[in-house]
């Protein structure tokens, strides 16, 4: 659900950053690992999973509401990611620290109304309604008129969707509301992604010879990971500022200090819908163009839609596939010409 299919989203930030020569370079164990895999593979994956974690997490809604669920995901991805990335290695200067922050609160409010749809709507309709937030983005900030063609056949795609979720009863009412709030969240997740994902961590200040001006001889120039760049040190620190911003929702998460079952699936939603599909995306986003990017996000709604069906039994019919369809073409129309080699 965190992706980009604008031209100037975090797709072309990262593109951008991934080719900035400043610090030297180093290939990690997991870029190695990731480098073999091609692009598409690796992001049909990412969809499976995280909307895989999205199932689980619905699973959980009869036992802990779905913003505590949506916030113990959140609490356990920033745990996992400041263990990993250490983000207190690099060194912040205040705009950079503010606009990772307003990241978090945008990412997290985005996960908590996200969740709240999909405890009233089908998940394969509630990803492809939240769509219409980046197809927006496009249309508003786009040239072409490939574009503004881009919302209006998202919004008769949203439309179907929405009156065929109101038959389902009340409570898709407030899913749709939520779901619309998501969107809204993902358009500031667009705007912010792309300065934090391509931000370039600066290591934190030296301490002894080199620190006083004596630079050590044949010391190695700062490296940063080729593949994580700043775009996973800064998603640690936002989802840990998102998550303690949003702690209020802990007071509900009796039961799953309670039942090891339940902090266990906890855990895997987490996993599943957080750490694995942004580090994924911040790899992919370096090895693709913005234009390949765009075509990649036209699978996620069908992959939402494919594991409603299987794991919820939520099967599409009739005008849902048609909405489906309209949507997923939508995300096409964004991409951003080819730019012809030379």
């Amino acid at each position: 659900m965190t992706a980009d299919p604008t031209p100037g989203g975090p797709a072309s930030g990262a593109a951008e950053a991934g080719s900035a020569g400043a610090p030297a370079v180093r290939s990690g164990r997991a870029a190695g690992v990731t480098g073999r895999i091609p692009a598409p593979a690796l992001f049909a994956v990412s969809g499976v999973t995280q909307y895989a974690g999205a199932a689980v997490a619905v699973g959980l809604f009869d036992v802990v509401a779905a913003p505590v669920v949506a916030w113990l995901r959140i609490a356990v991805a920033a745990l996992v990611l400041l263990i990993w990335q250490r983000p207190w290695r690099s060194r912040w200067d205040r705009r950079r620290l503010l606009t990772t922050g307003a990241f978090g609160v945008v990412l997290a409010a985005m996960n908590v109304s996200f969740y709240v749809a999909i405890a009233h709507l089908p998940l394969g309709t509630a990803v492809a309604v939240e769509f219409i937030g980046p197809v927006a983005v496009a249309a508003v900030t786009g040239r072409t008129a490939r574009e503004r063609w881009a919302i209006v056949v998202a919004f008769t795609g949203v439309v179907l969707l929405a009156g065929i979720s109101l038959r389902l009863g009340s409570g898709a009412v407030t899913g749709l509301v939520a779901i619309f709030v998501a969107a809204g969240f993902w358009a500031g997740y667009i705007v912010l992604g792309r300065r934090v994902a391509r931000a370039v961590p600066r290591p934190a200040a030296a301490h002894g010879p080199a620190a006083a001006g004596g630079a050590l001889p044949d010391a190695p120039a700062p490296q940063v990971d080729a593949q994580a760049g700043g775009g996973l040190v800064g998603l640690a620190l936002a989802m840990g500022i998102g998550a303690v911003v949003f702690a209020p929702l802990a007071a509900g998460a009796g039961a799953v200090l309670r039942d090891w079952r339940l902090a266990a699936a906890v855990v895997a939603v987490a996993v599943l819908s957080s750490v694995v599909p942004y580090g994924v995306e911040q790899v992919v986003m370096r090895r693709v163009s913005a234009a390949t990017f765009a075509v990649l996000l036209a699978i996620l709604p069908a992959s939402a839609a494919v594991v409603g069906a299987v794991m919820l039994h939520q099967w599409p019919h009739g005008l849902e596939i048609l909405g489906l369809a309209l949507v997923t073409g939508a995300i096409v129309l964004t991409a951003p010409p080819r730019r012809p080699t030379t």
